[in-house]
């Protein structure tokens, strides 16, 4: 009980209802522009790239934050392309590209931890997106072009900036902080150790290997697999085991809330199932804003309002029954399993380094 109280302690000044508001404002004008025109399978790339826009504005003046939200976009509009030019194709591709992005995600943070948090954004984006066009892929009545998926994510982050211009005409033109205060702001660079180049290594290798492991079996619903195992993961090796138990464990709850809210339209169809699919897309953008607002409540029902909200998005094209249902919740523990033995490797290389180092006199 000790453990649990731990896992789930509340703390009432990391709530942001005002922060959480403006993502929902913000979230509703794709929501209905894609309802509008009819192509709501672009929704997912343009609530991301509203989402994580806003994850990485550094604040201070408005020219120094548009500049490198739109430095964020533009290397994120590449990682959509890569990701929905190779979700349907052979699965090595896949497994290559992901080991190279995770790779590349997890030693950005030679160039500070704030750039090393939008890499590991955009690392999380990459596996959602694959993932997401493989079931697009599998959905035999969705049509997806690849420009379209990258306009839709540039055109969440030039939601984001248009946003904070009006926002800065609002308050006279003065510098604003960081949206996010609480992530990292540092931009100072970092020596690479061995350890940390180590653990890089290993979280490539598990992302790869998870991702080999549902797309090179074909298995139904598999992409539950590498995502769980990437929203489960710890970014560093210094974070807390506290935090890293907390995003196991709600990843976990997002995932038995996705799968459940994907139920719902298993026995719909024509209008009604037409009419249950806005409103799933209505309820992971809710769950969403919550993760926007309970960053700092409780990690672990962040973790699961993000899980829940993204797995919703990236299932909802395919068909839903009963038997996928137990795919994806097996998928998503095979995942946070991954995680496991990540942090099992990360919590022995620690203790090594820990070994290694002189002790003062």
């Amino acid at each position: 009980m000790g453990w649990l109280s731990k896992v789930f302690e509340f703390h009432p000044a990391g709530l942001n209802w005002p922060r959480a508001v403006a993502f929902l404002d913000a979230g509703l004008v794709p929501l209905f522009v894609f309802w509008a025109i009819g192509h709501e399978v672009y929704l997912l790339s343009a609530l991301f790239g509203l989402l994580f826009a806003a994850l990485s504005d550094p604040g201070g003046g408005y020219g120094h934050r548009a500049l490198s939200v739109a430095v964020f976009a533009l290397v994120g509009a590449g990682v959509t392309a890569l990701a929905f030019e190779i979700g349907a194709d052979a699965w090595g591709w896949m497994v290559l590209a992901a080991f190279v992005v995770t790779l590349a995600a997890g030693l950005a943070v030679a160039f500070g931890v704030h750039r090393f948090i939008n890499a590991m954004l955009l690392n999380v984006w990459f596996v959602v997106a694959i993932g997401y066009e493989f079931g697009i892929h599998k959905a035999v009545h969705v049509t997806s072009y690849i420009w379209a998926q990258v306009l839709a994510w540039s055109g969440g982050a030039a939601l984001w900036i248009a946003v904070t211009f009006l926002w800065w005409l609002i308050r006279g033109r003065t510098d604003q902080n960081q949206p996010f205060s609480e992530l990292p702001g540092d931009n100072s660079r970092r020596k690479l150790t061995p350890p940390l180049i180590l653990f890089a290594v290993i979280r490539a290798v598990v992302i790869a290997g998870t991702v080999a492991l549902a797309f090179g079996l074909d298995l139904p619903h598999g992409s539950w697999i590498p995502i769980a195992a990437m929203v489960a993961m710890k970014p560093s090796l210094e974070q807390a085991a506290l935090i890293s138990t907390q995003r196991l464990v709600g990843t976990l709850i997002g995932a038995v809330v996705a799968g459940l809210l994907l139920l719902v339209p298993t026995s719909e169809h024509g209008l009604r199932l037409f009419a249950v699919e806005r409103g799933l897309e209505v309820v992971a953008l809710v769950l969403l804003m919550h993760g926007a607002g309970i960053r700092f409540w409780n990690y672990s029902f962040y973790s699961a309002a993000i899980a829940a909200g993204a797995l919703i998005l990236v299932d909802l094209p395919q068909p839903s029954d009963y038997a996928a249902e137990g795919y994806r919740l097996l998928w998503t523990l095979c995942g946070v399993g991954c995680s496991l033995i990540v942090l099992l490797l990360a919590g022995l290389l620690a203790k090594r380094t820990g070994k290694a180092r002189p002790q003062p006199t």
